[in-house]
């Protein structure tokens, strides 16, 4: 008998080598690999990490602060390139149908490119408005329409005063007499009177005065408004016209206030109408108003165009870019690709074989789709510009992807500052509510020594609950007698289905 026992123990040993034997061939020669390397098929151990909480890792097995193994986390599933930062793994195939693609981080010059909108009005130091210093009646109305064009020197409208009929005579008279004081002193007063030079001149050589007075055109422009009509009574002060030369425009836009301090006089301007997109006009900021407006909290900017085909007209709607002045050697991504998500501002990173992870960055400048990265991003990184969201996403549901870029822990999941080692658990109350009934036996409802606990809400799919192995188990009689309730108890518990051979009953008190 024990000759037989010895002989298969030594072929179950000689099977354990032989299967260890095999074992290490099949680890030495990888398939494919002419050289069989024994570290090809081995799969890289980053660090170990508790299954409860990522943050909790140690350079070696051993178990986490609530006492569970701690797992491996492999180079493959934690980082692109061998990285010991948490990252997202997509299939190639989901690369390709949810469309991502990714560019560079660039260095470069970003120009502080401002858009605006404004409104097109007369140059004001071209802008003539027309009075006459005496009182009157219009007799003649030449330009009686607003928009007529008109040249310098062109006859606007005649006027009938008594006063100016009444000085002409003067001037006359003193001419006659002779009196160069008195003459002096009357063409003077024609002066005051609006008349001008070449008409006293004509008045001299005709000796007659001239009922009606004759009002020319100072500038070349345009009829911008008509305030009187032919026979209307007009008195000094009264705006009889205003003409425009519209040869330069100015174009007034309004500029929010965190952008006033790109804007300097002299910068280049370009400006589109909606009547012709195709067109650009460039011009230059010709004044930045010292004060904001209190309504719309902007700030007031003018600017200057020539129009020499006069195809500019006043009060027409355009669009404005002004060239701010330029932010040079910086680092700038596609505007498209940052997450902006209340006070923070993310970009996906694409570390290369299919792996993603989010990396918190501060934001500059912004113009012409492209953003300034301040901080947080290197040149030449490769970032996510479409389908960011959906990998962002994910990313929010990983608790570890979510601390890394300084989310912060998720309620109820940091544990990694928690000593759980031993304990105490005796005070704690764990007998069953009464409201809760006890599962039979029938069921499988087995109390195994915790009768009382309530573990209702547990999954226990996956325990071994087969039919206790109690061989060799010791009931020898207790130290000291159990209380009655006890032994009526024990007296009625079932045991059929427990396996009790070989329990050793010597000490049983019944």
């Amino acid at each position: 008998m024990n000759k037989t026992k010895i002989q298969i123990a030594v072929l179950v040993m000689g099977a354990a080598l032989v299967g260890a034997a095999t074992a290490l061939w099949f680890v030495g020669a990888e398939p494919g690999s002419a050289g069989g390397s024994a570290t090809g098929d081995e799969r890289e151990i980053l660090y170990w990490a508790a299954p409860m909480d990522p943050n909790y890792r140690r350079d070696e097995p051993g178990k986490s602060p609530m006492g569970m193994d701690l797992i491996p986390v492999y180079a493959d599933e934690g980082g692109a390139s061998g990285s010991d930062q948490p990252s997202i793994r997509i299939n190639p195939t989901v690369i390709n149908n949810i469309g991502i693609k990714t560019a560079p981080a660039k260095r470069g010059t970003l120009y502080r490119n401002i858009e605006t909108v404004g409104f097109i009005t007369p140059d004001a130091d071209r802008f003539e408005h027309i009075h006459v210093r005496v009182e009157g009646w219009i007799e003649e109305l030449v330009a009686d329409t607003e928009g007529d064009r008109v040249k310098a020197g062109e006859l606007l409208f005649r006027i009938y005063s008594p006063a100016l009929v009444s000085a002409q005579d003067e001037y006359l008279q003193a001419m006659r007499s002779g009196q160069s004081a008195l003459m002096r002193a009357t063409a003077t007063r024609l002066r005051a009177l609006g008349m001008q030079d070449d008409q006293i001149e004509a008045l001299k050589s005709r000796g007659e005065a001239s009922e009606l007075f004759d009002v020319h055109a100072p500038i070349n422009g345009y009829v911008i408004d008509l305030g009187v009509r032919q026979g209307m009574f007009v008195q000094p002060g009264t705006t009889i016209m205003s003409l425009a030369d519209l040869s330069t425009v100015w174009v007034d836009v309004d500029v929010f206030e965190n952008q006033i301090d790109w804007v300097e006089t002299g910068q280049t301007a370009r400006m589109k109408l909606p009547f012709a997109p195709e067109r650009e006009w460039t011009g230059e900021v010709d004044y930045v108003y010292p004060t904001i407006r209190a309504e719309t909290r902007t700030a007031r900017v003018r600017l200057a165009f020539d129009n020499p085909d006069l195809v500019l007209k006043p009060n027409m709607y355009a669009n404005v870019a002004i060239d701010g002045a330029p932010r040079s050697d910086i680092v700038h991504v596609p505007s498209q690709a940052v997450i902006r998500t209340g006070g923070q501002e993310r970009l996906i990173l694409a570390l290369g074989d299919g792996h993603f992870r989010p990396a918190l960055v501060r934001t500059g400048l912004e113009s012409e789709g492209r953003v300034e990265i301040l901080g947080g991003l290197a040149e030449g990184e490769d970032i996510v510009v479409s389908s960011q969201f959906l990998i962002d996403s994910e990313a929010s549901m990983d608790a570890s992807l979510l601390r890394m870029i300084g989310d912060g822990p998720l309620p109820g999941q940091d544990h990694a500052g928690h000593d759980m080692e031993g304990m105490d658990h005796s005070e704690h109350d764990m007998k069953q509510d009464a409201s809760t009934p006890t599962a039979p036996r029938e069921q499988g409802g087995k109390q195994n020594g915790m009768e009382g606990m309530d573990h209702s809400g547990h999954d226990m799919g996956a325990m071994n609950q087969s039919t206790p192995e109690m061989e060799g188990m010791d009931h020898d009689a207790p130290s000291q007698p159990l209380p009655r309730e006890q032994e009526r108890d024990q007296g009625q518990m079932d045991h059929s289905a427990h396996d009790m051979e070989g329990m050793d009953h010597d000490g049983d008190a019944s």
